[in-house]
Parts: structure tokens; C-alpha cells; sequence
């Protein structure tokens, strides 16, 4: 498809904001998949007799391990193809995954149709953030990458009420195919109505048109040092984030006696409507901070990070019910703030022809220890410490997130300061 006549046009306000809402509704379906097994796992674990640490490797780390090896070659193919037709292949297969997801008869049927959601998956978000970071200018970036990342709450949300009502009335099975086909029909929609990008159209300096190389790009972000701390930064938040949200289901289950369809609406509420909220605010907040101090894009996350960890250890030492449930809302808000401004930052370390490989080395880091072993690990320690505390062996494991956010704050100061450096050292 020849974008070079058509750059003026698609960089037009209203198309561009609806080309923004279109990428954000696929992430949505991205988490509404993702996050469905979430809210079924402990009627998933009663029927098909699984452990904690099972749960744990089928929402994450088994998930992970897939999402992250194929999310560089895919993004590597998006930098040179058309990331239009990316998104909406990888929308259409993961969606279908979700819909075998409800077929399945043991654990072995199921972790191969989680693989398949997490191959689909691995195409959506690199390509997305590259053509998100075309058609919009650097001073509304992170503003922009912030709208999208409401995807990932708005997905909570719509997963937890969906996936609770509908595993209370007609079952856990029903719930994956409810959900799976309506992304098929959405990625038809996006492949007609959403036109690819010309790379670096709205960046103030004339794009590259070189073709760089998967080495090349790592030489790069390795050099600036910025992107390594920050990369791990949010890996380590990544993992309090999934440690929370894949287990807070369960925590209320067996520790508040909730049932999954309160337990749906809740936390489709808190995680959902909180956390697009601290999304929102992150990206508003950073790009007005940041135009007078870049610092800004990552100084607030961290300080929202030290916030949350107060809300935190009450969300998981709270006896009372409305208490834990409130302090997990305003944690999931305040946890939300950091992805936008992160995604800015790595963006604006390297040309618009390596944004889609550097969002996906951003994503792997993220994804993998995140994702990979937050869920698992937490899994792990409760299924060690059941012999001895009973079901309070969730809520011990559980705690080991709050060590790890703080973890995190410290190497969100780190970026800090390698930002600096690396700024001074372009001028």
C-alpha cells in the first residue's frame, strides 16, 4: 500500500482519534482474552483438578514464554510489512484460541490453547504502538500510548463482568466462546476501516528509510542505558501488577468467601474504571511535566509506585472485605500510571523505522518477568506454604509483592538518572 501521498490525511485529528479508538478496542480484546481465565481459574481448577502452580503456568509464565519468543520476529516483520494487516491477524488468531479455550477436556488442551492465545497476542500491542507513535506527534505521544493502554483496564473490566456472570449462570466453557468470536468479527472491521501509517510521519526530523537489523537495534538501545533500566523497571512492576490481578480472583474467593459474580463485577470495576484512570492521568500528567523536564515521563511512575505499595499491603492484610477490595482499587490505579510514559521514552530513543522491535524488546522484558513468573511464582509460594497456613498461604505469597515494588522504584530512579545522561549526551 503507497502511504507517501496520503500523510496529510491520515495525520488528520479525526481520523487519527479514530484510528487511536480502533487500536485501543483491540487491546481490549488483547486483556478481555487474556484475563478471562483469570476470573473462571478456580472453576477451571475444580473441574479439570489442577494446582496452584498449574493456575500459574496457564495464566502466566507457560503464556509468557510463547508471547515473548515470537514478539521479535513479528515486530521485526511489522517494521518492514504493513502493521495494519499484523494487528488484525493476530486479533482474529488469538480470539479463536479463546473460543477452543472452551473445548478443552484436561490441563495438557488447555495450556496449548492459552500457547495459541499467546502467539495471536504477540502480534497486537509492537505494531500498534508503532503506528500510534506515527500518527501522533511527539508532544501528544505519551498521551496517546497512555489512551491505548486503557485498553488493558477496560479489558479487565469487560473480562471480570463477562467472565463472572457468565461462568455463575451457564459455565466456565461458555464464557470462552461468548468471548473468542466477537474478536473475529472486530478484526475484520479493523482490517477495513484502518489505513497503515507512513513511518515517521508526524516526527519533527525526516525519517530513515534503512532497514536495521535485529543486532543493530539492540546495539542501540544497549547503548543509551536509559532503555536497560527502564526495561527492567518495569518487568519488576509488571510482576506485582500480574501477581496481583491474575490472583485477587482467588484471594477473595477462598479468603473473603466471594462469589465469582461479585467477585467479577468488583474487580471489573476497581481494576477496570481505577485503572484506566491512573492510565489516563499518567499520560496527561507526563506529557504537560515533561515538556519543560523529560525527567517528568519517569518520575511520576515511581512515585506512584512508592503510593501504591501502602495500598498494597492493605489490599492483601486487610481483614475487612471493603477495606481490601478499596485499597485494591486505588493500587490497580496507581499502578496503571507507568506504561505510557515508559513507552514514550523508549520511542524517543530510537528512529521511527526501529519503534515496533523497540516496543517488542520492551514488551519481552516486560512480559517475561512479569507475566512469566509474577502469577507463577506467587503460585509457587502459596502451593509450599498450604501445608502449614491453610488457605492464608495465598495471602503470605501474595505479600511478596510489595518487596518487588520496591525493587522497582529503585531502578525507576536509576532510568532517571541514565536518562539524564543519555539526553545530555545528544545535545
Amino acid at each position: 500500500m503507497q502511504t507517501g501521498d496520503t500523510t496529510t490525511s491520515y495525520t488528520k485529528s479525526s481520523y487519527r482519534n479514530y484510528v487511536l479508538i480502533m487500536l485501543t478496542l483491540v487491546y481490549v480484546f488483547n486483556f478481555v482474552d487474556r484475563q478471562l481465565l483469570v476470573i473462571l481459574q478456580e472453576a477451571i481448577k475444580k473441574e479439570l483438578h489442577l494446582s496452584d502452580t498449574q493456575l500459574g503456568l496457564l495464566s502466566g509464565f507457560t503464556f509468557a514464554i510463547f508471547y515473548v519468543t515470537l514478539v521479535i520476529p513479528i515486530a521485526r516483520m511489522a517494521d518492514k510489512g504493513n502493521r495494519r494487516n499484523t494487528v488484525a491477524a493476530a486479533l482474529g488468531l488469538w480470539s479463536l484460541m479463546t473460543a477452543i479455550s472452551g473445548t478443552v477436556k484436561n490441563f495438557s488442551q488447555l495450556l496449548l490453547a492459552r500457547i495459541g492465545v499467546g502467539v495471536g497476542e504477540a502480534g497486537g500491542s509492537p505494531p500498534a504502538h508503532a503506528m500510534i507513535s506515527d500518527y501522533f506527534p511527539p508532544d501528544k505521544r505519551s498521551t496517546a500510548l497512555s489512551v491505548y493502554s486503557t485498553g488493558i483496564y477496560f479489558g479487565i473490566l469487560i473480562g471480570f463482568l463477562i467472565g463472572g456472570y457468565l461462568n455463575q449462570r451457564l459455565g466456565w466453557r461458555t464464557a470462552f466462546f461468548t468471548v473468542g468470536v466477537p474478536g473475529l468479527i472486530f478484526s475484520l472491521l479493523f482490517f477495513i476501516t484502518v489505513k497503515e501509517p507512513q513511518r515517521g510521519a508526524t516526527d519533527i526530523t525526516k525519517p530513515s528509510e534503512e532497514q536495521h537489523s535485529l543486532g543493530e537495534v539492540l546495539r542501540l538501545l544497549y547503548s543509551t542505558k536509559t532503555f536497560v533500566w527502564l526495561a527492567l523497571a518495569g518487568g519488576l512492576h509488571a510482576f506485582c501488577i500480574y501477581g496481583l490481578v491474575n490472583w485477587a480472583p482467588s484471594f477473595l474467593v477462598r479468603l473473603h468467601g466471594m462469589k465469582s459474580s461479585d467477585i467479577g463485577i468488583i474487580l471489573g470495576l476497581m481494576f477496570g474504571i481505577g485503572g484506566a484512570l491512573g492510565t489516563l492521568v499518567g499520560g496527561f500528567l507526563t506529557d504537560y511535566l515533561g515538556k519543560k523536564n523529560m525527567e517528568w515521563y519517569l518520575k511520576v511512575p515511581a512515585f506512584a509506585i512508592i503510593i501504591s505499595i501502602f495500598f498494597l499491603a492493605g489490599a492483601i492484610f486487610f481483614r475487612n472485605t471493603f477495606l481490601s477490595i478499596v485499597c485494591l482499587g486505588c493500587c490497580a490505579s496507581l499502578q496503571s500510571v507507568y506504561l505510557g510514559p515508559s513507552i514514550a521514552v523508549a520511542h524517543s530513543l530510537v528512529p521511527a523505522s526501529m519503534r515496533a522491535l523497540t516496543s517488542a524488546i520492551l514488551f519481552l522484558v516486560i512480559n517475561l518477568i512479569g507475566l512469566g513468573f509474577g502469577p507463577l511464582i506467587v503460585g509457587l509460594i502459596s502451593d509450599r506454604l498450604n501445608p502449614y497456613l491453610g488457605i492464608e498461604s495465598l495471602r503470605w505469597a501474595m505479600s511478596i509483592l510489595i518487596i518487588v515494588s520496591a525493587g522497582s522504584v529503585m531502578l525507576f530512579f536509576v532510568s532517571v538518572k541514565k536518562l539524564v545522561v543519555d539526553l545530555n549526551s545528544k545535545r
